[in-house]
């Protein structure tokens, strides 16, 4: 008998900042009714709270999930899709149980798992009820580093921005340069000294 699905996302691809992180989760059917009718969705359609929320209900539940992340500074040695394919990957092989399907948010496999065990799906956090459950863990995960390291960094304003390259982020780094967390290797922000 087959596993069960096992949905895979990423939150953080796009900042200029912090850390990339993947979640993996595993829903029951009668998980998913559950957060469905709480307004599982997404993670990007909904609201800070109403993830914060949802990731609270599915610990009570006892949503099965783990998470990764990938540093700033493996973003710039190796890349972000590959920071983020590897963060993925380590996220999927802690879960307890083995998957018999592994549904990934995208269009690139997870490496270390093989490809018949696997589908990358575009848009999967809008479709697959796994997938949807692992881009909220992501997310809520990701906003409370950048919440941490804005205790660290306060200057940058992360617990606003969340690292993203918002117009008063972008602002702040070219009058300060780039905090210890900042991805040196995105964009025009690689003129920034080291």
């Amino acid at each position: 008998m087959r596993g069960p699905v096992a949905g895979v996302d990423e939150a953080g691809r796009g900042p200029i900042a912090g850390p990339v992180v993947a979640a993996a989760a595993i829903l029951t059917p009668p998980q998913f009714r559950v957060l469905l009718r709480e307004g599982l969705d997404d993670s990007k359609k909904l609201s800070e709270r109403a993830r914060e929320r949802l990731f609270l209900r599915m610990a009570e539940l006892g949503v099965v999930w783990r998470a990764q992340a990938a540093s700033h500074a493996r973003i710039d040695s190796t890349n972000i899709l590959r920071a983020a394919l590897w963060a993925m990957s380590r996220a999927v092989m802690a879960l307890p149980q083995n998957p018999g399907l592994v549904v990934v948010d995208g269009t690139c496999l997870v490496p270390g798992i093989p490809p018949t065990m696997q589908i990358a799906m575009p848009k999967a956090d809008a479709k697959v009820p796994a997938v949807m459950a692992a881009s909220v863990v992501a997310k809520v995960l990701r906003d409370r580093v950048m919440k941490s390291l804005d205790r660290l960094y306060p200057e940058w304003g992360f617990a606003k921005h969340k690292g993203y390259p918002t117009k008063a982020h972008r602002l702040t780094t070219d009058l300060l340069g780039p905090s210890p967390v900042h991805r040196l290797s995105f964009g025009g922000y690689k003129k920034w000294p080291t």
